[in-house]
């Protein structure tokens, strides 16, 4: 299994919208980076674990583990006009644009981007380093033992 993190502006989707959709799942749409596009079509498989990572927002960080519920297929969005993710370029014969679908595994108290720059042993996280924009990035597994050890302390804390 792979781990990864995800980042979704909290104004277009967050854990909450993911709680109370249907069946706690949903399609990861809207990527429009071919790195982070490149990763869910791939590298990411049915089962891999990812944080849920809210950005462009008043407090930033960690708000849940999501797990990839479906692999990569076409996005729809880029087929859509009137879509924000509309891609004129992009054909159904050639689609560009790929996503997965998420499923909730849990939401968690918010692990703030501060506390994750604090954190011995995060240092090198790619989403952490100065200058990256991707929406979706690997991450280790000691890392990922370190971010789920932050939420065990947090939620004894709530």
């Amino acid at each position: 299994m792979r781990h990864w993190l995800m980042k979704s502006e909290p104004a277009e989707f967050s854990i909450d919208d993911l709680v109370t959709a249907p069946n706690q799942t949903t399609p990861w749409f809207g990527v429009r980076n071919y790195q982070a596009r490149n990763f869910m079509r791939d590298d990411m498989r049915v089962g891999d674990r990812a944080f849920f990572y809210h950005s462009s927002c008043p407090e930033p960080g960690i708000a849940g583990i999501v797990e990839i519920a479906h692999a990569a297929y076409p996005d729809e969005s880029q087929f859509d006009p009137k879509s924000a993710y509309y891609d004129a370029k992009s054909t159904r014969d050639n689609p560009r644009w790929q996503h997965v679908d998420v499923k909730l595994v849990r939401k968690t108290p918010l692990i703030t981007v501060a506390t994750l720059r604090e954190t011995k042993g995060l240092e090198d996280m790619v989403t952490l380093r100065r200058g990256n924009r991707l929406s979706i990035t690997p991450v280790t597994a000691s890392e990922w033992k370190i971010v789920e050890d932050l939420m065990k302390r947090a939620s004894k804390a709530a």
